[in-house]
C-alpha cells in the first residue's frame, strides 16, 4: 500500500519561449483565464486546474536558435484535455481550423481505450491532446 493517494492534477507548468503569445494561445483557443502574472510565469485556469506557462528558468542559459518542443526528448510527451463528447471533439477541429492552428486527425483509439483523440500543437509546438468519450 502507498503511504499516499494522488487526487486530481492540480497544475502543469510548460517553458515556453513567449510568455505572451503562449498565454493568448491557451485563453483565446482553449479557454483558459488568467489567474496571476508572476512577471516571468503566467498562471492561468480553466476552473478544474492551473496551467503556468514560464520562460526558461535559467536566465544564464541561452535558449537554442528556434528551439522547438519536440516528444522525442526526455519529459514531457503531451498534455491531454478532455471534451465532452465526439461532436465538440469536431466542433473544436473545425474552430482550430478556422483559427488555423496545427492539428491531426481525430482517431478512434477503439473500444479498448473508449475514446477519440485529437493531437494539436501550441506555438511551442508543444503537443496537445483533446480527447472524447465513445459514447454510450
Amino acid at each position: 500500500m502507498n503511504a499516499f493517494t494522488i487526487g486530481n492534477v492540480h497544475h502543469v507548468t510548460l517553458t515556453v519561449s513567449d510568455l505572451t503569445r503562449s498565454a493568448d494561445f491557451y485563453t483565446r483557443h482553449f479557454g483558459f483565464q488568467p489567474l496571476v502574472d508572476l512577471g516571468l510565469r503566467r498562471l492561468m485556469t480553466n476552473g478544474h486546474f492551473i496551467l503556468a506557462v514560464t520562460l526558461p528558468s535559467d536566465a544564464n542559459a541561452a535558449i537554442p536558435a528556434d528551439d522547438r518542443f519536440s516528444e522525442n526528448r526526455i519529459g514531457l510527451d503531451h498534455v491531454s484535455f478532455s471534451v465532452g463528447s465526439l461532436a465538440e471533439l469536431e466542433a473544436a477541429a473545425a474552430y482550430l481550423d478556422e483559427q488555423g492552428v496545427t492539428r491531426g486527425a481525430i482517431r478512434d483509439l477503439g473500444s479498448g481505450f473508449g475514446i477519440y483523440v485529437m493531437a494539436v500543437r501550441d506555438p511551442d509546438n508543444i503537443q496537445l491532446e483533446l480527447t472524447a468519450p465513445h459514447a454510450g
